[in-house]
């Protein structure tokens, strides 16, 4: 039996609860239960969070051949009909991935890049990384002042901090290899919804106003994204020609077009005129590339997810080698024991990560010693049952935060392809620039590379060499695009935005099915806990902890802070035993949807 506490309630649920509750073909989203609190959290973009007390009744959209997840509604209706038109999981994401470049411009991107994790139904598992580059005339030094002392705000708010985007390459390298259907017809749904405009619902116009105040500072981004002056209302409509200009450029002309055309060329000249440092050969050297997923296995279950430069999947599988040991279903969702040990694997899993990791085209990452059951062994013997371990007393690496606007979306086809995709700018709509007439935000996503090693970057993480900044390097990543298969068979599709966060949130949506029998929904939906090494502090969503759970820990030496919402979890589970395949929204996007037939 497998049990979870949260300050509301103690459930006792059996494992196969994820295949007991009635199975319908749903097509469209459930309701929100907890309707839509806004949170005005950093970590958050606006969205809706779950009521405390009714997460643990939620269902999933259920349905029996196919299913795609997104943070956006509209995009998650593209992905379906592409794969009712008889287009495969590939082809699917690349079209959810271009409508989320118009309908959640936040996040969603062709200004920026990503990673893009594949399962065929033939058994290959892939991994794609179209992650960004920095220019060919960075340095380590490029965001310090004469005296060696980071410069606020060069890597976050100019073109200094944007790297050489990534996700057209990406995308069209992925449908090239894989995909069955031509580029203009996978990208035709996004080119009308960015010609045509759609209506904004709550969840929209929640991110969109974040940053209203930064729209009106730039003239042609005010033009698109503020109404005659004015943040958008809901029920409004948001037109955006100019994207879809540049849209149909990619879909005719391919890759040229953004690396080699036009639309580089307006990048770059706005770059040079604002001290950025991207030229021509940024754009037309910039490649994507496969390699090969980093692997684990969890109670049974095998794990498949990102390399570096992502440092997800590493850090997931270090994570879930140290607990594997602790009886954490029996303990309980939320107990004292169950969250004291997974704090404890994470705080030395995240010392490692940010110690060790980096691009492997300019550093020997090692994944293998990290991953390994000697290391796990060697971390447990540092924990203690009844003390939290001072942060100041780890130190990272065997060898001697991203920003959290990212978005994730999951899709299965009827053939059990399976494709896993997170892709990001880096702050909530990048730097907040739009070069010209492109359209697009620009990232800026430099400031994933540690500025300084021992520094903290904008989001707290204190990274080392192994992530400064280099001429044509890809920084480091947290995002961790991952599948879960059970005895070769597709089992889940999972990943989240959310910066350092999304391995929590990543690896909880893994450990919440398996160690305390959550559906997916449900699952996706639980209040969270992140450790990040440094700062100490564990961050705790209400609901979490008990009072006396969290004194309980307290006493131990651990410390919290709440945060109401982080994360946003678009996950796909098969239900062992009837195939049947569960999608789930994470509450806190109420804007996205989880669609199947």
């Amino acid at each position: 039996m497998r049990h979870f506490t949260t300050g509301f309630l103690t459930l006792t649920l059996a494992l196969a609860s994820c295949t007991s509750v009635p199975q319908t073909a749903s097509v469209s989203s459930t309701e929100s239960p907890g309707g839509s609190t806004i949170s005005s959290s950093a970590l958050d973009t606006g969205a809706g969070e779950m009521d405390g007390a009714a997460w643990h009744k939620a269902q999933p959209v259920r349905a029996p051949h196919a299913m795609v997840v997104s943070a956006q509604h509209l995009a998650t209706n593209v992905g379906v009909s592409i794969l009712k038109k008889g287009g495969n999981a590939v082809d699917a994401a690349v079209a959810v991935g271009y409508a989320l470049a118009v309908t959640h411009p936040c996040c969603g991107n062709i200004g920026g890049g990503g990673f893009m994790t594949i399962h065929l139904a033939d058994g290959q598992n892939l991994f794609l990384d179209f992650r960004e580059r920095a220019p060919l005339a960075a340095t380590a030094t490029l965001f310090q002042d004469e005296n060696g002392n980071v410069v606020d705000g060069l890597s976050t708010s100019t073109y200094l901090g944007t790297g050489t985007p990534g996700t057209v390459m990406g995308l069209s390298q992925a449908l090239d290899t894989y995909g069955t259907m031509s580029l203009a017809d996978v990208m035709a749904p996004a080119i009308a919804l960015a010609e045509n405009g759609y209506v904004l619902q709550q969840g929209d116009v929640n991110i969109l106003n974040r940053r209203a105040k930064d729209f009106a500072k730039e003239p042609n981004v005010a033009a698109i994204f503020l109404n005659n002056g004015q943040p958008y209302r809901v029920g409004e409509r948001l037109k955006q020609p100019q994207l879809a200009a540049t849209l149909r450029q990619i879909a005719k002309h391919g890759t040229d077009a953004f690396y080699k055309g036009p639309i580089a060329q307006s990048v770059v000249t706005a770059s040079k005129a604002n001290g950025g440092l991207l030229t021509m050969q940024d754009f037309s050297d910039y490649t994507a590339q496969w390699d090969k997923p980093v692997t684990c296995n969890y109670r049974g279950y095998q794990i498949v997810s990102a390399p570096p430069p992502s440092s997800g999947g590493t850090t997931i599988c270090e994570i879930l080698q140290v607990v594997e040991a602790y009886p954490m279903g029996e303990w309980g969702f939320g107990s004292v024991q169950a969250t004291h040990h997974f704090i404890e694997a994470e705080r030395f899993a995240f010392a490692d990560r940010n110690s060790d990791l980096g691009d492997p085209a300019f550093i020997d990452n090692p994944v293998s010693t990290l991953i390994s059951q000697d290391h796990a062994r060697d971390i447990r013997a540092k924990i203690r049952a009844d003390k939290a371990t001072p942060s100041s007393e780890v130190e990272g690496g065997v060898s001697a935060q991203e920003g959290t606007n990212t978005t994730h979306y999951s899709v299965v086809d009827k053939d059990g392809n399976a494709v896993a995709t997170t892709y990001t700018i880096n702050y909530l709509f990048g730097n907040g620039k739009i070069a010209g007439d492109t359209g697009f935000f620009l990232n800026n996503e430099m400031d994933d590379f540690s500025a300084k090693p021992g520094v903290p970057n904008s989001f707290g993480l204190v990274q080392g060499a192994a992530n400064a900044v280099g001429p044509g390097k890809r920084p480091l990543s947290s995002m961790t695009p991952t599948i879960v298969l059970k005895d070769g068979k597709l089992f889940m599709v999972t990943g989240s935005p959310g910066g350092s966060t999304i391995i929590s949130t990543t690896v909880a949506s893994i450990m919440n099915v398996i160690d305390y029998g959550m559906n997916m929904q449900q699952s996706v939906d639980a209040p969270r806990i992140h450790h990040q090494w440094m700062p100490d502090q564990a961050m705790v969503q209400p609901g979490y902890l008990t009072p006396e759970a969290k004194a309980a820990l307290e006493a131990m030496g651990h410390s919290f802070r709440e945060v109401p919402s982080w994360g946003a979890d678009e996950a796909i589970l098969v239900e062992p035993e009837t195939g049947m395949l569960q999608g789930a929204n994470d509450i806190r996007r109420p804007a996205g949807l989880a669609e199947g037939y």
